[in-house]
């Protein structure tokens, strides 16, 4: 009895084997169950790699610009700021500012900017006049967006701890200090860094 019971358990776990290998070849009308699962994760990686793909191409510079709204107005701007042309040759591209780079925030952020595709249907923006009749709102929109999200977007690139004492002028350094201090981030101070203010929040002056 006692020399039995060893090898009983021995065949247990690959008669389990076999069962589960058989019940996964069993034939579900036509095909085994096996080829259709297999079926479905070869479809999956497709639409997963397609999904993701369609997603980073509307990620570049050129679908950014390619509805005249974009290129005739915000890019104007922006190529004549140190985002576009600088020394060191580093461009920020609109969805480096724009678009969160973490998987999930990217996927929220993109389900949100379709809805933008109903402005350019009704033509909302379809002119300079209108543009700026708008630009206070879109521009306070996106404020508040980066403002929840603590310039998460800015900090892709900048970061107070990466600020140098010795590089950076000294006036300058001490007020990324400062506001390191008191939690502020990039755009409770650099509103209009990468585009023009709203007429309503430039300084009398500048008009």
């Amino acid at each position: 009895m006692n020399e039995e019971t060893p090898r009983a358990t021995a065949t247990t776990a690959p008669g389990a084997i076999r069962r589960c290998w058989r019940a996964l070849r069993k034939p579900s009308v036509k095909y085994s169950f096996l080829g259709i699962a297999s079926l479905f994760f070869v479809l999956g990686i497709i639409f997963w790699g397609g999904f993701n793909t369609g997603m980073e191409a509307t990620n570049k510079l050129e679908f950014c610009i390619s509805c005249h709204e974009m290129r005739d107005n915000v890019y104007q701007e922006y190529k004549k700021t140190i985002h576009f042309s600088n020394r060191t040759g580093v461009r920020v591209i609109c969805s480096d500012c724009h678009v969160p780079h973490d998987w999930t925030y990217k996927l929220i952020r993109k389900s949100k900017a379709s809805l933008e595709i109903w402005a350019k249907i009704t033509g909302r923006v379809d002119t300079r006049e209108k543009f700026e009749a708008n630009r206070m709102r879109l521009a306070t929109d996106e404020w508040a967006r980066m403002t929840a999200s603590g310039s998460r977007e800015c900090r892709n690139c900048h970061s107070f701890d990466a600020m140098s004492a010795d590089i950076q002028k000294q006036t300058i350094y001490q007020k990324h200090m400062k506001a390191q201090a008191d939690g502020q981030t990039c755009i409770d101070c650099h509103k209009g860094i990468a585009h023009h203010l709203p007429k309503e929040y430039r300084d009398p002056d500048e008009e």
